[in-house]
């Protein structure tokens, strides 16, 4: 067999340096994709597809979607995303090998390769309800490739989706798709966080290609590889058979997810014993077996990907008769909403056991910083127990859009909740508008300008109510230097600093 080194391409991992499939079961001839088409121009297939047409100029990219609005953004000079970096990438390639289109059609006809990169949101109705993912986006754009196609395709399983998913895409365009017309299923699931989506594009840990153990598949796996290995060392590029690759998504966002949990139930002894979450999690963190990420406190986690895929884990253990994993995982997701819920019982005790009619000011609704993504962010939920007490909130996000946070915060069929929640929620245009006034800052959100570095904390000081409090639910802000100022400061993962020992 010739050396890694003197193959001409493939989905080429050192024998050494894998655990999957062996080299020489990858090194055969396969094809090489000229022509992408994404559909779906969300949060995973623009970024994605976008870089992709950055590093491979002789690829010619277009991502699709139904909807013309979302479209006419990506073609615009306000992207309907914000992800830092992602600007650049796209207007450097955009109208040369990079297309935004509401032509699905002449997109898949033309593509050697289809990435399925549609939402996949957790079931709202139905068997499954509340934990199970809502396949239907899945299903009706792999029915419309087998309607569609007029001749060979890779089909990519992009989006995030339970076990045996592909399975499923396979039959149906086996089943519909039109003669000589030939499929090749594979997955290829993204780790992507939000805030630093383009450095790990560009630098990825590892990039998953999950095929079927067949001729076929291997050869499809390797033309995928091909498109990676553009700017992915070859070494990080691991092949394995589908069901692995689907159910490593759903793991690693579960360990992740679980990290944070556990850290955030170690905060709560924090609080009752004096010790310091930070310092407890630093120490925690040097040992080489554990390591330090993911183990910072807050007031919970977000997004669209960790509470969706640990639920989908939940609902994939009972469907296979294990109730005892199924209950594992969802203390998981039970332990953020408790952290949500100790957090505003710590803000009301603190306020003297009252909301009513008090200014909340509450800096950050994105679920993380450096994104304008809200869903699933803890701040959501916090301003809705505030409501429940009858607070009055002044709300301020330097990136999420104000017609996004109204249809965050209102109840889903209740017609007329908008009257009434804009009586209660005030979006400001800055951190010094939203605290004027306040009888309390909430930090929801880690954004870098709420820093005590940043704002000028005893500008804000001045304008507020007194006695003034605030609440890090981050961790962002130095506590003492605060308290010198003359705020009353509760941190998440630490006692009250006139309860402590010092």
């Amino acid at each position: 067999m010739a050396s890694v080194d003197s193959l001409p391409s493939g989905a080429v991992t050192p024998a050494s340096e894998r655990l999957s499939r062996p080299l020489d079961s990858i090194d055969i001839p396969h094809k090489q994709v000229k022509k992408i088409c994404c559909l779906g121009a969300g949060y995973v297939g623009g970024p994605t597809c976008a870089v992709i047409a950055y590093k491979s100029p002789n690829v010619i990219v277009t991502i699709v979607d139904l909807n013309k609005a979302r479209i006419d953004a990506w073609n615009s000079d306000d992207l309907p995303i914000y992800e830092p970096g992602l600007e650049e990438v796209v207007k450097s390639v955009r109208g040369k090998n990079l297309f935004f289109s509401t032509d699905v059609d002449t997109a898949i006809k033309e593509a050697d390769l289809i990435f399925v990169s549609v939402n996949t949101p957790t079931k709202k109705s139905g068997i499954g309800k509340g934990y199970a993912a809502d396949l239907g986006y899945v299903e009706s754009a792999t029915r419309h490739i087998a309607k569609v196609a007029e001749s060979d395709k890779i089909v990519v399983e992009k989006s995030t989706v339970p076990c045996r998913t592909a399975q499923s895409m396979r039959k149906i365009l086996e089943s519909n798709g039109k003669p000589g017309a030939r499929f090749d299923i594979l997955s290829n699931p993204e780790f992507l966080a939000e805030g630093t989506a383009i450095r790990d594009l560009f630098a990825p840990d590892r990039v998953l290609i999950g095929s079927l153990d067949t001729p076929n598949g291997r050869a499809a796996a390797a033309s995928l590889a091909d498109v990676y290995a553009n700017w992915v060392p070859r070494k990080q590029v691991i092949t394995m058979n589908l069901w692995s690759s689907e159910l490593s998504k759903l793991a690693a966002n579960a360990l992740l997810a679980q990290r944070i949990s556990s850290i955030n139930a170690l905060s709560a002894i924090c609080e009752a014993t004096g010790a310091d979450v930070d310092e407890v999690s630093y120490a925690v963190g040097l040992d080489s077996r554990i390591g330090p990420k993911f183990l910072k406190a807050s007031v919970g986690f977000g997004g669209s990907c960790f509470q969706k895929d640990i639920l989908n884990l939940v609902y994939l253990s009972e469907s296979l008769h294990l109730p005892d994993v199924a209950e594992y995982w969802r203390q998981v997701v039970e332990m953020n909403e408790s952290q949500k819920r100790r957090f505003t019982q710590r803000i009301i005790s603190s306020l003297f056991n009252t909301l009513t009619g008090k200014r909340l000011a509450v800096l950050g609704f994105a679920f993380k910083k450096d994104t304008g993504d809200t869903r699933e962010s803890a701040a959501i939920t916090l301003i809705k127990y505030f409501r429940q007490e009858q607070a009055k909130i002044a709300l301020y996000d330097p990136k999420v859009e104000e017609s996004q946070i109204w249809f965050d915060l209102a109840e889903p069929g209740v017609v007329d909740d908008v009257t009434a929640l804009k009586k209660q929620v005030t979006i400001t245009s800055s951190a010094y508008e939203a605290a004027a006034g306040a009888d309390a800052i909430v930090i929801c959100t880690e954004w870098d300008e709420f820093r005590d570095t940043k704002l000028d904390y005893e500008k804000i000081y001045a304008t507020m109510n007194k006695p003034a409090f605030i609440f890090d639910g981050r961790l962002i802000l130095n506590q003492k230097k605060l308290e010198k100022i003359g705020f009353k400061v509760e941190c998440i993962g630490r006692s009250r600093l006139e309860e402590s020992f010092e």
